[in-house]
């Protein structure tokens, strides 16, 4: 019993976590754009699908991520970077669309996966959750039962991706309340703040690479 109770401070932190980090408002004006032309039952299913991709690049992440890192000999602050840069660059396509009205981000072709990318990776799945996932092994190390606390993270990933597949698979009532317009609003504002993410992780990436490196800057 008191194993469990210790384990409740580890699910909640990584539920809020990465639900937070994945952040279904986010993701939502982007799937409503992409499957603008789709029927319910596509969206539905293109939803279960990318919410299965997230979950499996969760598990994979969390049991092999760190070996992974070690092979390549690539640092937690160098994904940050590299996770930065790329969500920079999407922020900017949705901020800024293209010349026919729509964000080249959004440009896929009709045989493109879309629960797979963009949806899965990098908006669901982006640089944060790898961040977040990674950076969830120093706790499962001090925990009192490594099973339990990868249960406790397993269950709270799970639940975050559910939320996020409840907002996906709804989409289609807020297509009918905001209209066009409003998707596209919305996409912008989503865009600006992206890219405001983007720039956080690159800015941080950096410091902790300075400081590893036993350089300290003072802000």
């Amino acid at each position: 019993m008191s194993t469990a109770y210790e384990l409740l401070p580890i699910f909640f932190s990584a539920f809020t976590t990465l639900l937070a980090v994945i952040n279904p408002l986010e993701v939502l004006p982007i799937f409503l754009s992409l499957t603008h032309d789709k029927d319910n039952p596509s969206r539905y299913a293109i939803a279960v699908r990318a919410s299965l991709y997230t979950i499996l690049l969760i598990l994979f992440f969390l049991f092999f991520g760190a070996f992974v890192l070690k092979i390549f000999g690539v640092s937690l602050h160098m994904v940050r970077i590299a996770g930065g840069i790329v969500l920079t660059r999407i922020g900017f396509e949705l901020f800024t669309p293209s010349r026919s009205g729509q964000s080249a981000f959004l440009d896929v072709g009709a045989d493109a996966n879309i629960a797979f990318m963009p949806l899965a990776i990098p908006l669901m799945f982006g640089p944060g959750v790898i961040a977040t996932v990674l950076g969830m092994m120093a706790t499962i190390e001090k925990a009192p039962s490594e099973l339990a606390a990868y249960a406790a993270i397993l269950g709270a990933a799970g639940l975050a991706v559910f939320v996020t597949f409840l907002c996906l698979a709804f989409a289609s009532r807020l297509v009918n309340r905001l209209g066009r317009t409003g998707i596209d609003a919305v996409t912008r504002i989503v865009g600006f703040f992206v890219s405001a993410m983007g720039v956080s992780l690159v800015f941080s990436g950096v410091m902790g690479a300075l400081l590893t490196y036993g350089i300290k800057v003072v802000v």
